[in-house]
């Protein structure tokens, strides 16, 4: 697995309601099921020395949810946090954050402020978590600050310079669980080159072994970036 193996991937984690559903338990039992499910994927890609990994964990659109689904959201969000600090920091996990972090409870922005600060110095791998993120409103965000800095020429290279993900390399990889095929208003801008796998498997199951199939298949594929093969050769 040392041949080519993506610096960067990011996953929609999809799929924990209808996994709850189908196994008779709520949808909250769903999302915690979801969470202990991403310790499996971090372990795994740390052991595959995968670099960055960003994780689409609540979009703006999520807060239409139900309340009580979204209460109980965030303060999985917190405990996570909270229970995983320590184990990020002895591990190397310089822990970041994209979206609109205002949207969030102070609690939760408390937690997340700490953790950053805490995990400042990981070098091993880099993990960023997608909070009220939405890919439109990024952008939008980006060219705002543009105006505020006065910058008078909208380029690529300065719309990258402001968005939320400024200094990480675009994904390499995307991975979808629980068979949607829509990148669903996530990173548009970061994944014009990036190679998209969609799984079948419901996040609360996917592991290192789902991991593994997702690179091999990226493995595969041949990335032009717009050239010919022969020019790659």
């Amino acid at each position: 697995m040392s041949e080519k193996i993506p610096r960067h991937i990011a996953i929609i984690m999809d799929g924990n309601g209808r996994w709850a559903k189908k196994n008779g338990l709520s949808r909250i039992e769903g999302h915690r099921r979801g969470a202990a499910a991403i310790d499996d994927v971090v372990e795994a890609a740390m052991d595959l020395h995968v670099s960055y990994l960003t994780l689409y964990a609540f979009s703006e659109e999520n807060w239409k949810r139900p309340h009580d689904e979204v209460k109980a959201l965030m303060n999985l969000l917190r405990m996570y946090l909270i229970d995983k600090r320590q184990k990020m920091i002895s591990k190397g996990i310089r822990f970041m954050v994209i979206g609109d972090a205002k949207m969030l409870s102070s609690e939760l922005q408390q937690e997340v402020k700490t953790t950053i600060n805490a995990t400042s110095l990981g070098n091993k791998m880099t993990m960023i978590v997608a909070l009220s993120y939405g890919s439109r409103q990024e952008i939008c965000r980006s060219v705002n600050r543009m105006i505020s800095s006065g910058i008078k020429q909208v380029t690529v290279e300065a719309i990258t310079d402001n968005l939320d993900t400024k200094g990480i390399p675009d994904p390499d990889l995307l991975i979808r669980t629980s068979g949607e095929n829509r990148i669903s208003n996530f990173l548009l801008w970061q994944l014009a080159y990036t190679e998209l796998y969609f799984s079948n498997i419901p996040w609360p199951e996917f592991d290192k072994e789902q991991l593994v199939l997702a690179i091999q298949e990226y493995q595969r594929r041949e990335r032009r970036f717009g050239m010919i093969s022969e020019q790659l050769s």
